[in-house]
Parts: structure tokens; C-alpha cells; sequence
């Protein structure tokens, strides 16, 4: 599957589903992200942003229309962020990092529209959360103009811009497998996500001072 039509029909609250399917790794990844104090200095907010640009390289082709997301929504390829967070990149001087593996989902490559559904339910879901990481961001000079551009709101707010996924998420028609495989993409991106921030965003050691107060 590599085009999806919209059904006209009855929407599937699929983004519920994959909320709850993703619950746990959700949670998990938010205290796991916090435990490193991204926004503690802009080096560490360096790192975090190194982070988002493996995984948006991850899903980039997706936003080609060739692929066929495209029909999902008019503005599909205006979700695109990977050129925002080189934006970022380079405004903190820091250097995109190197790939350490083939892209999810290649250019030119065919791929599976139900997984690729449930990776984008992640990448939509992480700008909508954003609103409070910009804020922290400001707090080390940072903006939507200045090293933290792929955390900017759409034009249209946050909630209208996630509505507007949502809606089109619900109307692909799925079956069963594929309702599955769009579980399993979403499951995938959160581990992406784990894996990443493992990686390159290592926890602040905790002083055995600190230890003894907590």
C-alpha cells in the first residue's frame, strides 16, 4: 500500500487507538527525555535537536508527493520539518550528526502506508506538545526565528493543526492488519525516538549529594 485514499465515512478515532497502544513508551520516553535537562544550557538543547533531525530524517520522504500521503491533507507537505531543524542546527553552530543507519523510509523506495501512518501520528503528536519545550527554549534565547524554528506552532494554532490530522487519520480506511501495522509504525517511531535520545542525549549524572536528598 503506497497511496491512501479518504473514506467518506464514519471517522475511526484511530489516533485514540494508537494513543493508548503507546501509552507506556510515551510516558516512559517524556521522563526518560526530562531526566537529560535538554534545556538546561543550549549544548544540551543541541543534543535534543540532534535527536529530532535523525528521527525527521527518518520519515522525510514521506512528505514527497509521489509517495501518495500527500491526498491525506492539502497542506501535507508544509508539516515537513527536517529543513527547520537544520535551520536549528546551524543557528547553534552545531553540526547535523552522522546517520547511523538507512532512513525508515527511503526516497524511491515503496513503502507501507498503514506503518507510515503510525509514524507520522508520532512526528504530528510531538508538535503538538511543543508548546511547552519552545518555552523552556526561550529561556536560553532561543525562538521560532532562532534555534528552535521545528518547535514553532502552525499558523493556524496547535490544536487546529492536530485536529486536522486526526480527522484525516481517522478517514483511511484500514483493515484489521493493517489497523495492526499502523499500531505497530507508531510503536516503532516511540523506540526510534528511545534509541536516539539513548544515544545522543545521555541523563545528568546525579551528584551522591543529590542522591542522599531525593
Amino acid at each position: 500500500m503506497t497511496t491512501l485514499e479518504l473514506d467518506q465515512g464514519p471517522a475511526a478515532n484511530r489516533a485514540a487507538l494508537l494513543k493508548q497502544a503507546t501509552h507506556t513508551a510515551h510516558e516512559r520516553l517524556d521522563v526518560r527525555i526530562m531526566a537529560a535537562d535538554p534545556f538546561s544550557s543550549r549544548q544540551r538543547y543541541a543534543r535534543f535537536v540532534q535527536v529530532q533531525f535523525l528521527f525527521h530524517r527518518d520519515i522525510d520522504a514521506l512528505y514527497d508527493r509521489d509517495v501518495g500521503l500527500t491526498a491525506l491533507l492539502p497542506n501535507f507537505a508544509e508539516r515537513r520539518r527536517l529543513g527547520l531543524i537544520e535551520a536549528d542546527l546551524h543557528d547553534l553552530g552545531v553540526d547535523a550528526p552522522a546517520a547511523d543507519r538507512a532512513p525508515a523510509f527511503a526516497p524511491g523506495v515503496a513503502i507501507d502506508g498503514p506503518n507510515a501512518l503510525g509514524w507520522l501520528y508520532v512526528a504530528e503528536g510531538s508538535n503538538l506538545g511543543a508548546a511547552f519545550l519552545l518555552k523552556e527554549a526561550a529561556k536560553l534565547g532561543l525562538s521560532e526565528s532562532f534555534g528552535a524554528r521545528h518547535l514553532a506552532a502552525a499558523p493556524e494554532g496547535r490544536g487546529r493543526h492536530w485536529k486536522a490530522f486526526v480527522g484525516a487519520l481517522d478517514a483511511v480506511p484500514l483493515s484489521a492488519g493493517e489497523e495492526a501495522n499502523a499500531i505497530a509504525g507508531a510503536k516503532d517511531a516511540f523506540a526510534r525516538v528511545r534509541e536516539l535520545v539513548e544515544r545522543l542525549l545521555p541523563s545528568q549524572a546525579v551528584t551522591p549529594s543529590a542522591s542522599r536528598s531525593a
